[in-house]
């Protein structure tokens, strides 16, 4: 009887153990499900991908959001001088699909002295406009570069000789004039000069010639002449954008000068 009551005891103390044994794994395994979940769970794919995600990068705000009728770019008491007895005194403008991006005008005159001969001059002026484009970079590096081709398309004129390029300071934020002589039925004397101002180009072009037995043009008085006809340009591209605000997100739309508006020195008098 004594050997029954001991054993019952053990085997009572024994069932009261395994619960409490039981319970104490129970909580562990929970914990270590709790801390693991805490501790090992990965970002889903759409959250890296919303921390990785860049916002696109803003487009430079232009200077000039338009450009000035050409026509109307120099003065009219300049054109007087720079091109006495011009046929067409208000001009000639090249046609354009684009007035906001490209635009140019001509005049040309031949002046008569008598027994002294006769004297011709040309003067065309060309505008071109950039605006920053995501692919192709800001408006003025897009104008720098074209910049730098309109002085080697003049440099490479054809039939150009004793060609000379210099600086043209203080004309826009880029200039620079090139001289040159072409020999046709009597010698053209020939300057272009090219302007950068922030996001445009202008390409001033201007040569003379003399005719029965007239003195040749003089080379310095052409470059003055196209230096502050290219001066007064750039005045008028800043006046006709006067109080217009930058658009917020330029578009994307430009083009490069049409063949008229490159240099040429090639025109000829029209009696």
């Amino acid at each position: 009887m004594h050997r029954s009551a001991s054993r019952l005891t053990r085997v009572l103390a024994c069932a009261a153990v395994v619960p409490v044994v039981l319970a104490a794994a129970g909580c562990s395994s929970d914990s270590e499900k709790s801390s693991g979940s805490a501790s090992g769970k990965k970002p889903s794919a759409s959250s890296s991908a919303k921390t990785n995600q860049k916002a696109p990068a803003e487009l430079e705000k232009v200077a000039f959001t338009k450009l000035p009728d050409p026509c109307k770019a120099i003065a009219a008491k300049s054109i007087e001088s720079f091109v006495p007895e011009a046929k067409e005194k208000n001009g000639t403008a090249a046609k354009s699909n684009d007035l906001a991006n490209r635009a140019s005008c001509s005049w040309n005159g031949l002046q008569t002295d008598g027994t002294k001969g006769s004297q011709y001059r040309w003067l065309s002026v060309s505008l071109v406009r950039y605006d920053s484009h995501a692919t192709l970079g800001s408006g003025d590096k897009r104008a720098e570069e074209q910049y730098t081709k309109q002085i080697e398309l003049a440099k490479s004129a054809e039939g150009a000789h004793d060609v000379k390029v210099e600086q043209a300071g203080g004309v826009g934020d880029q200039g620079s004039s090139v001289v040159y002589g072409v020999k046709k039925d009597v010698d053209f004397f020939n300057t272009t000069v090219v302007v950068r101002t922030h996001n445009v180009v202008i390409t001033l072009d201007y040569n003379g010639a003399a005719y029965e037995g007239a003195g040749a043009p003089d080379q310095a008085k052409l470059l003055q002449d196209a230096v502050a006809a290219a001066r007064e340009t750039v005045g008028s591209v800043d006046s006709a954008n006067k109080g217009d605000a930058a658009p917020e997100q330029a578009p994307s739309g430009s083009a490069s000068p049409s063949a008229s508006a490159s240099p040429s020195g090639s025109a000829s008098p029209q009696q």
